[in-house]
């Protein structure tokens, strides 16, 4: 999908995996019971974007603008996701592996999702397992975990 401008897309029920999102504007996009898995998303802006039931295992989404994004019951299991702003971000129910869940690649190695160098204020992480994710170079301020911001939770651990 290169270069797809719309206010509206709903896509419900389809086997997507393994395509390009290049260059997208697509605000406000509903995703529901959608496989997207090794799908890579590029400069997109999917700003409100609603995912529903949507395996997204092994996708990698850069440069992209998820502000808004709500996500429910989704698989990210060995998701890059590298300079992406996911300001007020919701993820409930979403699998973020965890290592023996047998989110392996071919060789092995275990792979847990990825932040990278992405905006995560605001976000809001409910009923996920966040064992082994990876959260580099990222703005955490208001990040909240079950409810509890994360400054909270790092000042337990310090004690």
């Amino acid at each position: 999908m290169m270069g797809l401008k719309t206010q509206k897309l709903d896509l419900q029920m389809a086997d997507i995996s393994g395509s390009k999102w290049n260059e997208v504007n697509a605000e406000g996009l509903e995703i529901d019971n959608v496989c997207l898995a090794h799908t890579k998303f590029n400069n997109v802006n999917m700003s409100n974007l609603d995912l529903n039931d949507v395996n997204m295992q092994g996708s990698s989404i850069k440069n992209a603008n998820l502000s808004g994004l709500k996500v429910q019951h989704a698989n990210f299991s060995h998701a890059v996701i590298d300079h992406v702003h996911l300001y007020g971000t919701e993820f409930h129910n979403v699998v973020l592996p965890v290592e023996g869940d047998g989110n392996f690649d071919p060789e092995g190695t275990y792979k847990p999702v990825r932040f990278q160098d992405c905006d995560l204020t605001n976000t809001q992480l409910q009923n996920c397992n966040l064992t082994n994710v990876e959260i580099n170079h990222c703005d955490i301020s208001g990040l909240k975990i079950n409810g509890v911001l994360i400054e909270e939770l790092i000042q337990q651990k310090i004690k």
